[in-house]
């Protein structure tokens, strides 16, 4: 398997970018000092911000900070972990839904990357919001926390579908991802303001594709 041109982290260890991504999992360690971040989601307010090349750059970070990470494509509207780690998408998180052998023996596969696994999302539900906010996924979640040391989850933008907020509130934290120049102020907003309503921890925001020449800043 060879490193996509989306994971910078593997790609161009060396570059400003792939620096910018060990600062991010260093401030998100000293982040839960109190209340340690063991399951962490990431979404963005609006479509085609990045949330999911910033989630698995920063999982490879984890990883090679020697951490066991697992990767959750809890996208189950426009899934692509599967295409960036060019993987099959053919079984997943929905086939813990219905598979109950699936529970003891999850179908993560191998990323090429040590210490790092991938659940695709499977094939697509006709209800995403009802199999994130369902007990079955409580119980997939902490069959997972028993196999790694931290969970990434990525979900659909927080704007456009009830899904990230339903699942934030099962994890220990939320990680918003904004585009420079993209994102409107308004959405950030809005998306914050959605999941506080329902008492999500938001961790704090990822600033993507900053101007050339500057490090990305994260904050």
């Amino acid at each position: 398997m060879s490193p996509q041109p989306t994971l910078i982290t593997l790609t161009d260890p060396r570059s400003a970018a792939a620096e910018a991504y060990r600062t991010l999992r260093t401030n998100l360690t000293f982040a839960g000092l109190d209340k340690p971040i063991e399951s962490l989601l990431v979404t963005s307010p609006g479509p085609d911000e990045g949330k999911s090349v910033a989630l698995a750059n920063l999982a490879v970070a984890m990883a090679q900070g020697e951490r066991r990470t697992i990767i959750v494509d809890a996208d189950l509207r426009r899934p692509t972990l599967h295409q960036i780690f060019g993987v099959s998408n053919g079984r997943g998180l929905t086939t813990m839904f219905v598979e109950p052998e699936a529970m003891a023996d999850p179908p993560l596969l191998e990323t090429g990357v040590e210490n790092l696994w991938l659940l695709p999302s499977g094939p697509l539900p006709p209800n995403p919001a009802d199999l994130l906010g369902s007990r079955r996924m409580e119980e997939i979640i902490n069959a997972l926390r028993a196999r790694a040391d931290v969970l990434l989850f990525d979900a659909p933008p927080v704007v456009a579908v009830t899904d990230a907020a339903v699942l934030g509130m099962k994890v220990d934290g939320v990680l918003l991802v904004v585009t420079a120049g993209r994102t409107r102020r308004d959405d950030v907003q809005r998306a914050r303001e959605l999941l506080e309503r329902v008492h999500v921890r938001i961790i704090g925001a990822v600033l993507t594709d900053a101007p050339s020449g500057r490090m990305p800043r994260y904050y």
